[in-house]
């Protein structure tokens, strides 16, 4: 059932609209990431859900209990959600212990109890150990876990995170993301995560809404928004792409010398004939050095190797088809080696071609 519901979400700042009538609706222990550049408007949507900033239209409700409407919203204090910024904003003179029994005790919760529930936290986040150092003494890492235990001991009905990787190192950026799944997979709350990282928000979440300019794009699980974007925005800010300019004339998709059936397509075109936009993956391109005598279906034109940069698991290819004007950038694996300036066939599978607005 619906736990967090967003409905035509707002706010503006003098004639600059930062949120734009957005919608969205969590379910009970979902876990869905606010993902965009920066200045999309998503650290502002989820500090209106958390109830710093009043909407100035459109409501925030849980439960459905409206939390926030234009010159009505419930203090942040009474909202049972919890939150983490990218500071942690862990008590500098506070104990890890003493830190995460913090909510407990503003909750008047009788002191055994207290006790019994940060022990077993700090079990889970792998901490108790250290449970009676002081934040100087710990990791980046080490106090991003004592925020998490912080934030889950007084189980909140939805929990709200701010960029909070931002400020570790990439390795241990990898290993928080995968932290912070772990424990929403043992607890369930329903999450609401901010991030600009689209590698943290496809590794943590159950689904994205990808922002731009105050507008929710797309929303979807992770890897439909990689296979099947539906906007230009969408297409080029997750991973990488090749947005190709083409026609659709008598069930074809044309561009340069290359003709496609749409029918070849894996999602049905509902249009009718005229330009539309490709976006073909580079994986979903496969270099050949002699024309393959079985194309399997997959389209199949001459091209040369303009470019390349070796990426250790990858190679980043650039080809240009013959007689055409386009560069296609074309993943392969590190063993295929292919020089500047080779001639080459490429084959485009058609059921990995998305058409997008």
């Amino acid at each position: 059932m619906p736990r967090l519901i967003l409905n035509g979400l707002t706010k503006v700042y003098g004639r600059l609209t930062v949120v734009d009538a957005i919608d969205l609706t969590l379910e009970e222990g979902e876990f869905v990431s606010l993902l965009g550049p920066s200045g999309c408007g998503k650290t502002t949507t989820l500090r209106m859900i958390a109830g710093f900033i009043p909407p100035d239209a459109g409501t925030i409700e849980i439960d459905g209990k409206v939390l926030s409407a234009p010159g009505s919203v419930l203090p942040p204090e009474r909202r049972g959600m919890s939150m983490i910024f990218q500071s942690y904003a862990i008590w500098p003179n506070m104990t890890v212990a003493e830190n995460v029994a913090f909510g407990l005790e503003l909750r008047k919760l009788p002191k055994a109890e207290i006790r019994n529930r940060v022990e077993s936290i700090l079990d889970v986040v792998q901490m108790r150990h250290l449970a009676g150092r002081y934040p100087s003494e710990l990791s980046g890492g080490q106090q991003q876990r004592v925020a998490l235990a912080r934030a889950i001991v007084v189980e909140p009905a939805v929990m709200l995170l701010d960029e909070p990787l931002s400020n570790l190192d990439a390795n241990l950026r990898e290993e928080m993301r995968f932290e912070i799944r772990r424990l929403h997979d043992e607890f369930r709350i329903t999450t609401v995560y901010v991030t600009h990282d689209q590698a943290e928000a496809m590794a943590t979440s159950d689904r994205i809404a990808v922002m731009n300019a105050g507008r929710i794009e797309q929303v979807d699980a992770p890897h439909l928004l990689y296979t099947r974007p539906r906007t230009r925005f969408v297409a080029g800010f997750i991973g990488r792409t090749n947005l190709i300019e083409a026609r659709l004339a008598n069930g074809e998709i044309v561009f340069d010398t290359v003709a496609i059936a749409a029918s070849r397509l894996a999602v049905p075109l509902e249009r009718s004939d005229g330009a539309v936009l490709l976006s073909v993956r580079p994986q979903s391109m496969a270099i050949r050095e002699t024309s393959p005598l079985d194309p399997n279906g997959h389209a199949v034109l001459p091209a040369e190797v303009m470019r390349r940069v070796y990426l250790g698991e990858t190679w980043d290819y650039v080809l240009r088809p013959r007689d055409s004007a386009i560069e296609l950038r074309v993943s392969a694996p590190p063993a295929q080696v292919h020089e500047v300036g080779q001639s080459v066939w490429l084959t485009l599978d058609p059921h990995q071609i998305v058409v997008v607005d």
